[in-house]
């Protein structure tokens, strides 16, 4: 059920510094340049309202730079509330597409088009947010790599509560980890954060309240809006199931951070081959019910003691 209105993105078309849908907001002062990002996917539209909401509220920042970015419009502008699956992307997934092989090559696409049109500006970013929400109910997730510079964002920042550590996708390179973001020697630094499950009030709500948190405790804006969440605890991805064919599906409706108490327990079939945990206590996170050959269907992790 799509409980938010897909906010009118127009009045951002033609932003203010030479990209569409792009708004950068400069203090004058000393300051790092934040980026907040929403829309990575057409259809996850938590991060749009949020930052359609910052936008109508006058949010300024205090010292640096602030910019404030709708990214893959085109699959946006397709969002249809009555088949609302449809509109993740156009042609290719916009959050596989952040490695130099596709970045430089010759293959096009629309999503390739709108990533190299926002690389430069991506270049000069300092932290970075990124905005998402999930296919299945979970609580929020901040998604990090394996460096230890991200984990500490993510710690920084305070919420959510829980903190996946994931190497990423065989189908692609992400923007969190995307050039410095992704060097452990480099000061730029990247937090993807999933608020919560697709289209809800409750997720939109919370991609707000993060985002101002972030900007928060990256020094861009002054205070924090929200007191810190429960202590966070760490969940470690030791296995990332990419589905191999067409016909991936679960053997019943998992929710995401639901625990399997035993080894060897059968959770999906992908064409003939059972999917069983690897381990007692596996935890199954962001299981899709959506996946094609070389998408990840789902990921099995453990809390960290």
């Amino acid at each position: 059920m799509v409980e938010v209105t897909p906010p009118d993105l127009t009045p951002y078309r033609n932003g203010n510094v030479g990209i569409p849908y792009v708004t950068s907001l400069d203090a004058g002062s000393p300051g790092p340049h934040v980026l907040v990002m929403a829309l990575t996917h057409g259809n996850e539209i938590s991060g749009a309202v949020a930052l359609h909401r910052l936008l109508s509220e006058g949010l300024c920042p205090k010292r640096g730079k602030l910019t404030l970015a709708f990214a893959n419009i085109a699959a946006y502008e397709r969002f249809d509330s009555g088949q609302p699956h449809r509109s993740r992307c156009v042609d290719q997934d916009f959050n596989r597409a952040w490695d130099a092989m596709s970045l430089d090559g010759p293959r096009n696409s629309v999503e390739l088009a709108r990533a190299r049109e926002l690389r430069p500006l991506i270049d000069t970013v300092d932290r970075l947010l990124d905005l998402h929400s999930m296919t299945a109910p979970s609580p929020p997730l901040a998604l990090v790599g394996l460096h230890d510079k991200s984990l500490a964002l993510a710690r920084h920042v305070g919420v959510p509560e829980i903190i996946v550590r994931d190497p990423g996708h065989a189908e692609g390179t992400r923007l969190r980890d995307y050039g410095a973001f992704g060097d452990p020697s480099a000061a730029a630094v990247a937090l993807l954060v999933e608020c919560g499950q697709h289209w809800l009030r409750a997720t939109a709500d919370f991609a707000y309240a993060i985002t101002l948190r972030f900007l928060a405790t990256t020094g861009v804006i002054d205070g924090l809006t929200t007191p810190s969440a429960a202590a966070q605890r760490l969940l470690d991805v030791t296995h990332v199931i990419t589905a191999t064919s067409n016909h991936f599906a679960f053997v019943e409706h998992f929710q995401g951070l639901a625990m399997l108490p035993k080894a060897g327990t059968i959770v999906a079939h992908d064409g003939g081959i059972a999917i069983s945990t690897p381990y007692d206590d596996c935890v199954i996170i962001m299981p899709s019910t959506r996946v094609g050959p070389g998408q990840t269907a789902v990921r099995f992790g453990h809390f960290r003691e």
